[in-house]
């Protein structure tokens, strides 16, 4: 006789009200929801992060977590955002998806050492595992991203 394990938690950190969720790994893909507010915690777009929400989120969060640093008026930046976005989704279950406004976040920017954008960082545990600087296609992201997920 064997006794049932547990299943493997996983801490999601809501985008809305920063409460960090344990959700059971094989339901990460069941649109999970906030035990707090309600808000869905992975529902295939980037969260929004600044100097006030970006540790939150980051520390929240035990699944990798790509952080778009970028630009409002950075024409490269504005051309990867619709492959960023895409994949955000795809990636929903295994990768946490992010972007940050340099102009308005700039401590966590000058924290990171963000010299040129569009620059990717990939995040797990809150420590830096990848960077990549430059405007990616959703292909080159994908490759970029896949043996990191």
């Amino acid at each position: 006789m064997t006794m049932a394990q547990p299943a493997a938690l996983v801490l999601v950190a809501c985008p809305a009200c920063l409460t960090g969720n344990r959700v059971p790994r094989e339901r990460l893909g069941e649109a999970p929801k906030c035990g707090q507010c309600g808000a869905g915690l992975l529902d295939g777009k980037p969260v929004a992060l600044d100097d006030s929400n970006f540790d939150s989120v980051v520390g929240r969060t035990e699944l990798p977590v790509v952080v778009d640093f970028w630009a409002p008026w950075c024409a490269p930046c504005r051309a990867m955002a619709p492959a960023f976005e895409q994949l955000a989704g795809e990636f929903a279950t295994r990768v946490r998806f992010a972007k940050l406004n340099t102009d308005a976040s700039q401590a966590v920017a000058a924290r990171f050492g963000i010299r040129s954008i569009p620059t990717l960082v990939l995040l797990h545990g809150g420590r830096e595992m990848a960077r990549k600087s430059g405007a990616l296609d959703a292909r080159a992201l994908r490759q970029w991203l896949e043996p990191r997920a």
